[in-house]
């Protein structure tokens, strides 16, 4: 894979071609965005609640299962049979949203909690991948 080095701003008026230099790397995206592949799975962000902190809406999500969910920690757990991204507060035992129209949740005793894993990364794809479309009927 090539990397090429350039830093442009989002009013790019015009660059010299980065063809002119880029550097022969062994990089793999695999390598770099998965720490433990045989406990990592990619999930599909739905909704805004998560915004405050850099998740949109249809960005891909690098989840770890072998990590150990921390307080402030972004997880995605299972909430009474539903798949949720949220910030994990131990010591209130809450789920929190980082976008103000969103309550955070208290997780109760009685409640069905899991946590699938923590959200390593966040990928946000400019053009929808044909893996990613929805097929529904």
């Amino acid at each position: 894979m090539r990397f090429i080095p350039i830093v442009a701003s989002a009013g790019i008026t015009g660059f010299e071609s980065p063809a002119a230099e880029y550097l022969q790397l062994g990089l793999s995206l695999d390598e770099m965005l998965v720490q433990h592949p045989s406990s990592t799975f990619i999930g599909l962000a739905q909704g805004e609640s998560m915004q405050g902190v850099g998740i949109f809406d249809g960005d891909l999500l690098i989840v770890d299962r072998h990590e150990t969910a921390k307080s402030g920690d972004v997880i995605v757990a299972n909430f009474n049979g539903e798949f949720v991204c949220k910030i994990l507060d131990l010591q209130r035992r809450m789920l929190v949203s980082s976008h103000e129209q969103h309550l955070p949740v208290t997780i109760c005793d009685y409640d069905d909690f899991s946590i699938e894993g923590v959200v390593l990364r966040s990928i946000r794809c400019h053009r929808q991948s044909p893996m990613f479309v929805s097929h529904q009927g």
